[in-house]
């Protein structure tokens, strides 16, 4: 039987802090799960949640991954604890290893992540920051294996900003030798750094592309991904930022574009008529909420690894 496989690296801070065949473990123990096929209790388990972002589905996924492993979660609030009045972060990080044996960490900045990692005994998992959500690229990666069956021979093509989800996408994609490609305004390109990073992985640097032309990326393409515009903290930038992706909404004329049998992907909340149409989010095509269902499975087996 499929057993969980203790991870080489102790925290999960990037999607290059896993290895190619790492991946293909962590998704196939999500997948046992997801079919019922795997049960594994960690009693008395404790999984802490350090959340300076709001959120929905990370918060609840991590939280009933946890439980469905025989865990419990603490759900520490910046609102409501000391970490709201600007306790170092050195001292919270020590603090909660004593109490916790796995902290999830959604902030802003990935050198706070870092951090919470350098200080803390206890595994690190990033649950998001402004430079990488790295979590989110397991379940979509899992979504697209389950309509696919592999990545050969895949193209993901990513429309919008190139912020974190981008990137993990683009990290997870070069490690899985999927092509990904990313359409986005000028001045909205990827981080050259996840850029050049993800080249040097890749066997054929091709497989990577980034574009301003929206047409030009869907071509074909078996994957169409979107996310919002405006990300948490981006409040301040929305109405330039709805004027500068003006032509880069999902729609029924481009995704006429991708490959017939093409899937759509959104991480999720949408904001219809915006990047996506309503047409599109609630076409056949798309596999938005498989996709936010998997968020739980693939995260109850990168639990389910690190405390093995």
């Amino acid at each position: 039987m499929l057993k969980p496989i203790k991870l080489a690296n102790r925290n999960f801070l990037s999607s290059l802090d896993i290895s190619r065949a790492e991946i293909f473990h962590i998704l196939d123990i999500a997948s046992s799960f997801k079919n019922r096929n795997l049960n594994i209790e960690f009693k008395n388990k404790v999984l802490g949640l350090i959340f300076d972002k709001s959120s929905t589905r990370t918060r609840v996924s991590f939280q009933v991954a946890m439980s469905r492993l025989g865990g419990t979660t603490v759900d520490l609030n910046p609102l409501t604890s000391q970490i709201g009045r600007g306790e170092p972060i050195r001292d919270t990080a020590r603090v909660m290893s004593r109490y916790c044996d796995v902290l999830a960490i959604r902030t802003f900045k990935q050198s706070d992540l870092e951090e919470y990692a350098k200080w803390s005994s206890r595994p690190v998992i990033n649950a998001l920051t402004d430079l990488e959500h790295p979590c989110q690229a397991l379940a979509d990666y899992m979504t697209i294996k389950e309509e696919f069956f592999d990545f050969k021979n895949v193209v993901l093509t990513f429309i919008g900003d190139g912020n974190n989800v981008a990137h993990s996408l683009i990290l997870c994609g070069a490690l899985l030798g999927v092509e990904i490609r990313i359409a986005c305004p000028k001045g909205y390109e990827p981080n050259d750094l996840v850029i050049n990073k993800a080249k040097k992985i890749y066997e054929n640097e091709n497989l990577l592309k980034i574009t301003n032309e929206p047409i030009t990326a869907v071509q074909g393409a078996n994957v169409v991904y979107t996310d919002v515009w405006s990300s948490m903290g981006e409040e301040n930038q929305k109405a330039r930022k709805d004027k500068d992706f003006i032509g880069f909404t999902i729609d029924k004329d481009l995704m006429s574009k991708a490959d017939k049998d093409a899937i759509i992907l959104h991480c999720l909340p949408a904001y219809r008529s915006k990047e996506i149409t309503e047409e599109v989010m609630e076409s056949q095509k798309s596999r938005i909420f498989e996709q936010a269902e998997n968020r739980m499975y693939a995260q109850q087996a990168l639990l389910s690894c690190i405390l093995s």
